[in-house]
């Protein structure tokens, strides 16, 4: 059985930059098992699956190398990016069990838009041992929502100086943990860690900016930001605080179009 498969980087202009979805179009579901194979092949941060349904919403999932993640805003982007070259739309609507209905559209300034559910943290009164064992530099403070303990630090270079500990934070699974801090030249910028359910160290992490834009549009004052992503990839993405949703763009590049084959019955 022979599957399109595109592989794009997601939320920048720059092949090799950002962070790297692959994304195969469907007809109708493959075998769960089949999709984690394929993933764990393809051995980028997501790959995302889609089966357009008789509505039009583009029902989608996300699987990592090791398993299937709840919600990806990055492979979201990749696939968005993928059905706008494959047929001229307005806007998209996907569907999540996770998440419910995402709607995707393009912007004026050439990026790809898409409004997320706002996913607000709270504070931790009593941090993990693990999580203080699995950064060098200690956080000021540290929240956590339904995706990961958020550790906030004075300064952009405490988050860029920082070393994870993956043995020590893979502990913490199924969370994941993201540091964050003021930006020099943006608003925020944030790393993002995740050995329980991805890899180390994401390049990209769209969903968790759906918490993060909440958090410092609060703190600084103000409803649109602009994030860096401080991995060796990096990635920028522009946010707007709703009360109820973030809108999150980027851009996205092509890096590879082409055909997978797989056994018929795997």
């Amino acid at each position: 059985m022979k599957l399109p498969i595109y592989q794009v980087d997601a939320f920048t202009g720059e092949v090799f930059k950002g962070n790297y979805a692959a994304v195969v179009p469907l007809e109708r579901w493959l075998p769960d098992e089949l999709m984690q194979s394929i993933a764990t092949e393809n051995n980028v941060s997501e790959t995302a699956f889609f089966v357009r349904n008789p509505e039009g919403v583009y029902d989608i999932r996300w699987f990592s190398p090791i398993t299937e993640i709840a919600f990806c805003g990055h492979a979201t982007l990749a696939a968005a990016y993928v059905i706008f070259r494959r047929q001229p739309a307005e806007s998209i609507t996907f569907g999540a069990k996770s998440v419910g209905t995402l709607t995707v559209w393009r912007d004026v300034d050439d990026r790809i838009e898409m409004r997320f559910p706002r996913r607000p943290s709270e504070a931790v009164h009593s941090v993990p041992p693990a999580l203080l064992q699995g950064l060098s530099v200690a956080p000021k403070e540290v929240l956590v929502n339904q995706q990961a303990y958020v550790a906030v630090y004075e300064s952009e270079q405490d988050v860029r100086a920082l070393v994870a500990a993956s043995e020590h934070l893979k502990t913490l699974g199924p969370l994941d943990v993201v540091v964050t801090a003021p930006g020099q030249r943006h608003d925020f910028v944030s790393r993002y860690f995740w050995p329980a359910n991805g890899g180390d160290e994401d390049p990209v992490t769209g969903s968790i900016h759906a918490a993060l834009a909440p958090l410092w549009a609060e703190r600084l004052g103000k409803r649109e930001l602009v994030a860096l992503q401080a991995s060796h990839r990096s990635g920028l993405l522009h946010c707007c605080v709703e009360a109820e949703h973030v809108l999150i763009s980027g851009q996205a590049v092509l890096y590879l179009e082409g055909t997978i084959e797989v056994p018929v019955g795997h």
